[in-house]
């Protein structure tokens, strides 16, 4: 069951809507299952052209604003869809009563055994969805608390799913990104585009933070994309960057100006001061030289890409092992989490679609709960550091066909390792019954697979068996991690990793869970 929250001025509007034909006539016997009085006193009479006489009922919701203590709120009309998956039954009145009343106390706007709380009704007129509104007012004069009600509403959907055994969809833990507004994918489909640019704008920030070191070579990555970077500055320290928007400029306004998304719209881990978190943490584990980028086209550069290639492979293989065998919670959060920097980067240098859409899908599986932040450990860092030397060695071009072909071999070895790895996480999540984020690293592993497939396949020139040359290199990383714990990586210190003190963590949305 999915919960969509809305808020509006004015409940006659509204009144007439729903008890109107709709949009398109899908409106088919628009009556109320529940609300803070019997059904029975608060449906609306039928006057004699046979419509609905809506004056009474949107005067009595309307009422309590009236009495209200301090100045009514400028959105005072609380509305919330409740929909049932396609493959679920048709729930009864009485049921769907039940699943109003539930909302209605886990949101607090009424509930159960409160005489003072806040008026409300539940409308239906299709057999798998209801409406229910509330005037957000209560009978004593005061408002409701309703922070935080799409979550408090996501946690009433899953009451219900299992008390019903309807389809259980997904938690409101932030480990998805924002979805893309129905405004901007109508505006996107009439310019033509393939895609929001939210999504793709989300696509370059992750890339571009997993192949930086620092905040300077971020906002400098950003700007060789050829994106419009905005930042913002803080009121009381004057020259301190707090924050940062991003923006495709040809994406604009009807006014002709860009239209900017902050990090935290694009997603829960991209705001500035969690990427600053991972970098000077990261800092501790980083490599002592930097890699330096090269001019494209020599030997010896395709052959330090290659070799980048294969040291990816190979940290991605050890990191797979320690994903099974490391019962640290925080190790595996952060190898989740950097498994997501080398995808992003993989498809980044490469411009593979395929591989882009397998690192937006398992983006939700690499993020922990609510915008928090795992421990940077030596492991993660690991896997940071080849993401960082594949982006600056620009292992995805190449000018000779034998080149890339050899090349190729050893992008497949390295995709073969982080489906190992991917399928490690999966595993992961699906332990701690995070089972959306099981299902999306899943989903991200067999994009992974179609992918190889598609390079193996006889029309494409790569040597002889390959298919079993990577099978042997898999269980070569497997054998060296064994030996091995720690990864292999030049200038990781093996000194255990520190725990950062809280307060040295950046501050949590307010009102977020906190551990």
């Amino acid at each position: 069951m999915i919960a969509k929250v809305t808020r509006g001025a004015d409940v006659g509007n509204l009144l007439r809507y729903l008890y109107g034909p709709g949009k398109r006539n899908e409106h088919a016997d628009p009556h109320i299952v529940a609300g803070y009085r019997h059904p029975a006193a608060l449906e609306p009479v039928r006057r004699a052209d046979g419509k609905r006489d809506l004056r009474l009922l949107a005067e009595a919701l309307r009422s309590p604003l009236e009495t209200m203590r301090r100045s009514r709120p400028a959105e005072p009309v609380w509305q919330c869809s409740l929909r049932t998956a396609p493959t679920d039954r048709a729930l009864t009145d009485e049921e769907w009563a039940d699943v109003a009343e539930e909302l209605m106390h886990q949101t607090g706007i009424a509930s159960r055994g409160d005489p003072d709380a806040c008026r409300w009704i539940a409308v239906r007129h299709a057999e798998d969805h209801i409406h229910v509104v509330a005037t957000l007012a209560r009978e004593d004069g005061r408002r409701p608390n309703i922070n935080r009600d799409f979550l408090k509403a996501r946690k009433a959907c899953q009451i219900v799913e299992e008390r019903y055994g309807l389809c259980r969809t997904a938690p409101a833990d932030r480990t998805a990104a924002p979805r893309p507004s129905r405004a901007e994918l109508e505006r996107a489909q009439r310019a033509g585009l393939e895609e929001p640019p939210r999504v793709a704008l989300r696509r370059h920030v992750a890339a571009a933070a997993a192949s930086s070191d620092s905040e300077e070579a971020f906002f400098a990555g950003l700007r060789e994309r050829g994106l419009a970077v905005r930042l913002r500055f803080s009121v009381r320290t004057p020259g301190e960057v707090t924050g940062y928007a991003v923006a495709v400029p040809e994406y604009t306004n009807s006014e002709g100006e860009p239209i900017f998304f902050s990090g935290g719209k694009l997603a829960a881990d991209l705001t500035l001061p969690k990427l600053r978190y991972r970098w000077t943490d990261g800092a501790t584990y980083r490599r002592a030289a930097r890699p330096r980028r090269r001019t494209l086209g020599s030997s010896a550069d395709y052959a330090e890409r290659a070799a980048a290639f294969r040291e990816a492979a190979r940290v991605a293989g050890t990191a797979a092992w320690q994903m099974r065998v490391l019962r640290d919670p925080g190790v595996r959060a952060d190898l989740a989490a950097a498994a997501s920097d080398v995808l992003h980067v993989t498809a980044d240098i490469t411009g593979n679609r395929e591989l882009a859409k397998a690192a937006d899908f398992y983006d939700r599986a690499a993020r922990e709960p609510f915008g928090r932040l795992p421990p940077v450990t030596r492991y993660g860092s690991a896997l940071r550091a080849v993401a960082r030397t594949l982006a600056v060695n620009n292992v995805g071009c190449c000018d000779r066909r034998e080149q890339k072909r050899d090349l190729t071999v050893d992008l497949l070895f390295l995709l073969a390792n982080l489906v190992d790895l991917i399928e490690s996480a999966a595993e992961h999540r699906l332990a701690q019954q995070r089972f959306a984020q099981a299902d999306a690293a899943r989903l991200a592993a067999r994009r992974l697979n179609a992918v190889q497939r598609r390079e193996l396949r006889p029309a494409t020139p790569v040597p002889p068996r390959v298919a079993e040359t990577l099978e042997e290199g898999r269980a070569m990383a497997r054998l060296a991690a064994e030996s091995f714990p720690v990864p292999l990586t030049d200038g990781l210190r093996p000194a255990a990793a520190p725990t950062p003190h809280p307060s040295q963590r950046p501050s949590h949305r307010k009102g977020a869970p906190r551990r």
